[in-house]
């Protein structure tokens, strides 16, 4: 059974977002989704700066198995990527809620309305089961 963090939002396409800052969200893929990708061997990232909206393509994620879009949860623009995972990209299956997260985001507008349509844990779980 994957591991789902009782301190972060969910998105259904297997994203996860924690609120590291009064506007700021960072961004990963969920053990889920690691669990269903297998060995990750390569990140595409987004631009520091890019201005996206949610469900925008933010980049992909290469597996032994296929390639993957990355989506957005949140509205926003970029304001760190993991570049660590440039050289280490299997911290991601490692550690998927802590080394290996992926992009930071300033979120546009209010953190409750970028939040809202995120899934709580307990969503998230009845998706995955």
């Amino acid at each position: 059974m994957s591991e789902i963090k009782n301190n972060l939002l969910y998105s259904e396409e297997h994203e996860w977002a924690l609120v590291v800052g009064e506007r700021t969200v960072r961004i990963g893929i969920t053990d889920h989704a690691q669990h269903q990708l297998g060995d990750i061997v390569f990140l595409e990232f987004p631009e520091v700066g890019t201005a996206l909206s949610a469900g925008d393509s933010m980049g992909s994620i290469e597996s032994v198995k296929t390639v993957s879009e990355l989506y957005t949860p949140v509205t926003g623009k970029v304001t760190k990527v993991n570049t660590e995972l440039e050289e280490s990209p299997e911290q991601v299956n490692t550690e998927p809620y802590e080394s290996g997260w992926i992009v930071e985001i300033e979120v546009e507008g209010s953190m409750e309305d970028a939040l809202k349509q995120l899934l709580s844990p307990e969503r998230y779980a009845a998706i995955t089961e």
